[in-house]
C-alpha cells in the first residue's frame, strides 16, 4: 500500500501539468484580451468610444466597459458588422497616420475629434454609416444592461440615478450600494 501512493501522486501531478499545457497550448500560450478585436483595433475602439461618451466627473465609455460589450457583440449578434469594424477601425487610423502621423489612440482629443467629425461628415472612407454604427453601440454598451459586457459596474445607471430593474436571480444587483 505504502509504495503505491508516491507513482500515484506522481501520476496525478502530471496528468494535471499536462492538462494545464494543454490548455494553455490550445490558446496559443496566452489568453488573447479580445475575441474578436486585435488589441489595436481594440485600443481605436476605445479612443473613439471615449471621445463619443467622455469621462467627466462621471465615467465615460472606457470605464464603462463599452469595447468588452462592442467585442462580445461582434462574435455574436453582431456578427454581421465585423467587416465594418475592420475596415472602419483601419480607415480611422490611416486617416490619422495620414494627417498627424500617429495612430488615432495617440492623437490629443482634438485631434480625435478632427477626425471625427471628418468621419461624420462622410469624407473619410465607410465613414457616415460606421460613425452611426459605432455611436450606436458605444450608447448600448454604455447604457444597457452589465450582463452583456458593457455598462461595467452600472456606472451609468448610477449616474442616471435609475435602479437597476429587478430580474429574477440577479441578487447582484439588489445589493448593490445605489439600489
Amino acid at each position: 500500500m505504502n509504495g503505491s501512493k508516491p507513482p500515484r501522486r506522481k501520476f496525478l501531478g502530471l496528468v494535471v501539468t499536462a492538462a494545464a499545457s494543454a490548455a494553455a497550448g490550445s490558446c496559443g500560450g496566452s489568453r488573447r484580451p479580445w475575441g474578436f478585436l486585435t488589441s489595436d483595433e481594440a485600443g481605436t475602439l476605445s479612443a473613439v468610444s471615449e471621445r463619443i461618451i467622455p469621462a467627466d466627473q462621471d465615467a465615460g465609455a472606457t470605464a464603462a466597459g463599452v469595447v468588452t460589450y462592442i467585442d462580445r457583440q461582434l462574435n455574436g449578434p453582431y456578427r454581421r458588422y465585423r467587416k465594418a469594424y475592420r475596415e472602419g477601425l483601419m480607415a480611422i487610423d490611416r486617416a490619422s497616420a495620414a494627417r498627424f502621423s500617429r495612430r488615432f489612440a495617440e492623437l490629443s482629443p482634438e485631434q480625435s475629434d478632427q477626425i471625427l467629425r471628418e468621419l461624420e461628415a462622410g469624407k473619410l472612407p465607410l465613414a457616415k454609416s460606421f460613425f452611426n454604427l459605432v455611436v450606436a453601440h458605444t450608447m448600448q454598451g454604455f447604457y444597457g444592461d452589465p450582463r452583456h459586457g458593457g455598462n461595467a459596474e452600472a456606472v451609468s445607471w448610477r449616474m442616471l440615478g435609475v435602479s437597476p430593474v429587478p430580474i429574477r436571480g440577479r441578487w447582484k444587483y439588489e445589493k448593490a450600494p445605489w439600489a
